[in-house]
């Protein structure tokens, strides 16, 4: 008996949840109270996902236990006085613990996910994005905001208690109660499961198969950047007409109104650029500027609130794609290299790791030779497993004999005492299902307003939204697991010792609707959706209601394509005349860092031929040659008496204003890099961009 496994389980869990949440959230700019929610929310769902292994695991051994006790009694019923000597012995696991144990721990964690899903997570969602400027408005707010989202919800358990009540023999307790709760949460959930895993389980080998053609996957880009383009301008307009709206509220409200105090909490979230470009604009003539009731400015906050949230998320995919498609340019440009090293368009800050270990002739191997290859494997790999969830899926149910491949292949591990295998299959299976999942549910067109982005640029909204996602599908995920390797008696409709998550989780028999009919055969429908994702029906269906798809045959597709292309060769030509026009600068700079712009007479520096020359170095020898000057008036002065400094850049701003970016551009050389990298607006940038959120949860009010 040994609680390190389960011990480095907790841990793995809980540092894995923490460097995600670090690497698509910002510790520093979000809120507190919503980092450490999600955090749990996170720790929670993976420690389901890596822990429930271990529980297979005990549970074959008590399953062992159990029948070598029963041989034992029978041996002993038939012969009293022979000893069982041919008892069925069992190995005991490294990882066995108490079965309490798993069951405290699966209480805890499975009743934390759920009330972290179902009442706090969308509260706090509701209440960031708000409008009110009192704590109370803001409950509110948020109540009626989730009041169709609760009523779902209420309306499930309404009618499965509807049908208890009319069903004569049963009698309400808690733990009924319970059943219930966890009836209609996961019958959610495994609803939603059967949607994503059906597109998913096609989508996810096809994708990995097309991304080993460079060619497509540039084609694939360059429709995805128009249609980003087109949704960044949509947000730009949109929050154009909040600046408006903002701009003549203003005028209305002066300081001393008794909403002044509310107006600015409004203006406090508007970045300094905009803020900026809002005083500069000159309003219409027929604008109306009359004073606005506290409604108004109400729905006005929430408003801007949405639309910057909305312009911050557009902005960061764009850039995210246009990188993307410059590095997917420079390795189709690259497989015809001769040389084998891998040239950039736009050259990178080189790190030790580069430098050393990931360097020009490493890359160039890497993405023009081995990485379409691996792709091409990993999507084989994919593809069976896919194949097998599919086939296990419709037909677990059947217990003698066991279709279900994953059931077999636990019951071939069993016999063999290969706790190993048990393990290493069951957490692959769960990993694999849990990345079909979760990967579709930000890439789903109807859910354009989440989205994660590394490189800590993911907002508030977007991370409770995944902490959510999360902790609804993990549980149903790994009760459907369950079922597939048939560990859960309920469903399979055999006597087996169940595992501890099983117990926790409740038993459906108590709502025949549900244990008789949906949960099982319901997943059946998995197979209906795989079939329509493979001949892209879907695909189909959203392009023709609007929604463009990327369809190799479609006219709308080929336009699409065209676009982006042009889309990236002006973003491409733009950066690479701000790249030149820096290179240009810091070389000047280089060039005269000792003695400014102008040399003495004795200096030592190399002298370019006369014809060279240009206007300032005339001006320099005209200076060189006089030693000094006389102006219209007499006066005498030299040149030590000119200030040839270039502005700093502080100066540059004040003059034409931040929206001109000066400081972030003209830098030095090593710093132009994150402005042309996957990085690109980071914190700094994003805080005079789009701002710094308050660190708070009550600071509006």
């Amino acid at each position: 008996m040994s609680y390190a496994p389960l011990i480095s389980k907790i841990l793995f869990s809980f540092i894995l949840s923490s460097t995600v949440l670090y690497r698509y959230g910002n510790w520093f700019r979000h809120r507190i109270f919503v980092t450490l929610i999600v955090l749990l929310a996170w720790y929670c769902s993976f420690l389901i996902i890596f822990a429930l292994p271990l529980d297979v695991i005990s549970t074959v051994y008590r399953q062992c236990e159990e029948k070598s006790h029963e041989s034992v009694l029978n041996i002993t019923s038939t012969n009293a006085s022979s000893t069982p000597a041919n008892a069925l012995k069992c190995e005991a696991p490294w990882s066995n613990v108490p079965e309490r144990v798993f069951v405290n721990l699966w209480r805890t964690v499975y009743w934390s996910t759920q009330c972290l899903t179902w009442l706090i997570m969308p509260m706090m969602q509701s209440y960031i994005k708000a409008g009110d400027f009192t704590i109370k408005g803001k409950l509110k707010s948020a109540l009626i905001d989730n009041a169709i989202y609760y009523g779902s919800y209420l309306l499930i358990c309404g009618i499965l208690l509807i049908y208890l009540a009319l069903k004569p023999g049963i009698d309400m307790d808690w733990s009924k109660l319970k059943a219930i709760a966890s009836s209609a949460s996961n019958t959610w959930g495994l609803f939603l499961l059967v949607l994503l895993l059906g597109y998913a389980l096609v989508e996810v080998p096809r994708r990995l198969w097309h991304s080993s053609n460079i060619s497509y996957v540039l084609t694939q880009s360059y429709f995805k950047a128009a249609k980003l383009s087109s949704d960044k301008c949509e947000a730009e307009e949109t929050v154009d007409d909040v600046l408006e709206s903002l701009q003549a509220v203003c005028i209305a409200v002066r300081p001393g109104h008794p909403l002044h105090q509310h107006l600015e909490t409004i203006l406090q979230k508007i970045p300094a650029e905009l803020r900026d470009r809002m005083n500069r604009r000159q309003l219409p003539d027929d604008t109306p500027t009359d004073v606005p009731s506290e409604k108004a400015l109400i729905r006005l906050h929430k408003q801007t609130i949405k639309s910057l949230q909305v312009l911050q998320r557009t902005e960061t995919q764009w850039n995210l794609m246009v990188e993307r498609v410059f590095d997917l340019e420079d390795t189709l440009k690259n497989q015809i290299s001769m040389d084998k090293r891998f040239t950039r368009t736009f050259h990178r800050e080189r790190s030790w790791f580069t430098r050393f270990v990931y360097t020009s002739t490493v890359e160039w191997y890497w993405k023009c030779l081995f990485y379409g290859y691996l792709q091409k494997i990993t999507a084989v790999c994919a593809g069976v497993f896919s194949v097998c969830v599919v086939w296990s899926e419709v037909t677990f149910f059947n217990v003698y004999p066991p279709l279900s491949i994953f059931a077999v292949l636990v019951n071939v591990a069993k016999e063999k005492y290969d706790y190993f295998t048990i393990e290493l299959l069951s957490t692959v299976v769960i990993l694999y299902l849990c990345y079909c999942a979760y990967s579709t549910v930000l890439k789903i067109r109807l859910l354009n307003l989440y989205y994660l982005a590394p490189h800590h640029q993911t907002n508030e909204y977007s991370l409770i939204f995944s902490g959510m996602m999360l902790s609804r599908l993990t549980p149903p995920l790994c009760l459907n697991f369950l079922g597939l390797i048939h560990m859960d008696s309920h469903v399979i409709k055999s006597q087996v010792m169940e595992t501890s998550y099983t117990q926790i989780m409740g038993h459906m028999d108590v709502i025949g609707i549900i244990s008789h009919g949906f949960n099982i055969y319901f997943p059946m429908a998995i197979l209906v959706f795989c079939l329509a994702t493979y001949f892209s029906l879907g695909s189909r269906f959203l392009s023709m209601i609007g929604f463009h798809q990327f369809i190799g045959d479609d006219e709308m597709t080929t336009d699409l394509v065209e676009e982006g292309r042009d889309l990236i060769k002006r973003e491409k030509r733009k950066r690479q005349r701000a790249q030149e026009t820096t290179t240009r600068r810091k070389d000047y700079q280089d060039r005269f860092q000792s003695v400014g712009r102008y040399r003495q007479r004795n200096s030592t520096d190399t002298i370019r031929p006369a014809q060279q020359l240009d206007p300032v170095e005339n001006t320099r020898s005209v200076l060189r040659d006089s030693h000094g000057l006389e102006s219209y008036d007499g006066t005498k002065f030299s040149s030590e008496d000119i200030d040839t400094r270039f502005p700093p850049d502080d100066d540059i701003d004040a003059r034409f204003g931040a929206s001109t970016g000066i400081s972030e551009r003209y830098t030095s050389s090593h710093e132009l890099e994150p402005r042309f990298s996957n990085s690109y607006q980071t914190e700094g940038n994003y805080r005079t961009r789009l701002g710094a959120p308050p660190r708070g949860i009550f600071d509006d009010v």
